[in-house]
């Protein structure tokens, strides 16, 4: 992370001059790129302790006792303390706002650690106090070297072994450390020993080993989400090669097939809509099948709507309209029906007017045009333009 402890980075005078006072953080990122580690480092090289809680297992009682140790360190004149909160967003409101006082008044250092948006997880009140740092997923370069010294080390790492590596190279480039050692120790185990005792971890083993874990996805966090943003703005940008990616890079990631087929079908109306009235067959059948079959087969059903909906001209002309008729529903809320619309169920219905004057288009065509359905207010609206409707001809025609 040297964009945060290099020379000249936010972190780096903190690492460098012990006395400096650490000011609460919060530290955003995938899992595996470091936040425990870097939030050890910092407590130790500022000369604090280190308490750590996991929002997981922790209620508002730990949290309480731990301030109350760390106010009776301070006031001992001994150790600053750095409060650590693994998964910080799953504590609730209430957890979060029972660190306020301690962090505004210096007793703890905050360190939160957390791999969803704090924007969206983190109450304002306690973001406020906090500089947020956002750690990056580990570059290649990085994880190399992360492998080889769990190949050398003898002590934590896989030295005894005797490992060929060779094929090194051949290992996939995960997001989070721990899913590249994972995989590095399990390639490890599997492989048999040869005359020398020695042990080959080929491409093929590795492969077999890593499985998904190089897919940078959560099913219930903000890439989940990203993934899907990408995968509808490709769509609508009519990008076939970037939508089949983005919906590789979901399925492949483990993401519930059913939700991405919804998304075709709000996409084959919301963004295709009258241009292609077959988008949303499409889009529906490739729905229904994915729920028949599943995965993974349903890949094939699921790609075909894709390309048909990348390719599909492009028009959000029921969205506006709809919309348009949503703004004045809501300004002319308590607008009444007009009396020829309504039904005159009873004899008192009747003769209050109900049903009055209405004309049956089958009989009279001409009241298509002649006779109104809106309220008063609202006699000249048009959501749906003739022109609109000429267009999204002319975009089926071509």
């Amino acid at each position: 992370q040297q964009h945060l402890v290099g020379e000249g980075r936010f972190l780096r005078s903190f690492i460098e001059n012990r006395k400096a006072a650490l000011p609460s953080i919060i530290l955003w990122g995938a899992p595996g790129t470091g936040k425990t580690t870097l939030a050890r480092l910092l407590a130790e090289q500022t000369d604090a302790r280190f308490v750590a809680l996991s929002a997981v297992f922790s209620g508002v009682k730990d949290l309480r006792a731990a301030i109350t140790e760390a106010r009776d360190e301070r006031r001992r004149g001994l150790h600053r303390t750095v409060l650590f909160v693994d998964e910080i967003h799953r504590f609730n409101k209430s957890q979060q706002d029972a660190l306020l006082p301690a962090v505004e008044d210096g007793t703890v250092t905050l360190i939160g650690a957390t791999t969803e948006n704090p924007s969206f997880e983190v109450n304002a009140a306690l973001l406020s106090r906090c500089r947020v740092l956002t750690l990056e997923p580990l570059d290649e370069r990085d994880i190399q070297e992360i492998l080889r010294r769990a190949l050398a080390d003898a002590e934590r790492g896989l030295a005894q072994f005797q490992l060929h590596r060779d094929d090194l190279g051949a290992l996939p480039r995960p997001p989070a450390t721990p899913a590249v050692l994972a995989a590095l120790e399990a390639a490890v185990l599997s492989a048999e020993p040869d005359a020398s005792g020695a042990r080959r971890i080929t491409s093929e083993i590795i492969a077999e080993a890593v499985g998904r874990a190089r897919f940078a996805y959560d099913k219930g966090g903000e890439e989940h989400y990203n993934l899907a943003s990408a995968l509808i703005k490709s769509l609508r940008n009519s990008d076939e090669n970037a939508a089949l990616y983005w919906l590789a890079r979901l399925i492949e990631g483990g993401a519930d097939p059913v939700f991405i087929s919804r998304r075709l079908c709000i996409l084959a109306s919301e963004d295709v809509g009258l241009a292609d009235p077959q988008a949303i067959l499409q889009a529906a059948a490739a729905a229904e099948i994915t729920r028949l079959i599943g995965l993974p087969e349903a890949l094939y059903p699921l790609s075909q709507a894709t390309i048909y909906l990348a390719r599909a001209p492009k028009s959000n002309l029921i969205k506006r309209a709809y919309f348009a008729a949503a703004a004045d529903a809501a300004e002319t809320a308590r607008e009444p029906v007009p009396l020829h619309l309504r039904n005159a169920v009873t004899p008192l219905m009747k003769q209050l007017g109900y049903g009055r004057n209405y004309r049956y288009v089958h009989d009279e065509p001409s009241a298509r045009e002649e006779m109104s359905c809106l309220p008063a207010k609202l006699q000249d609206r048009n959501y749906f333009e003739v022109s609109d409707a000429k267009d999204e001809h002319e975009k089926r025609s071509s």
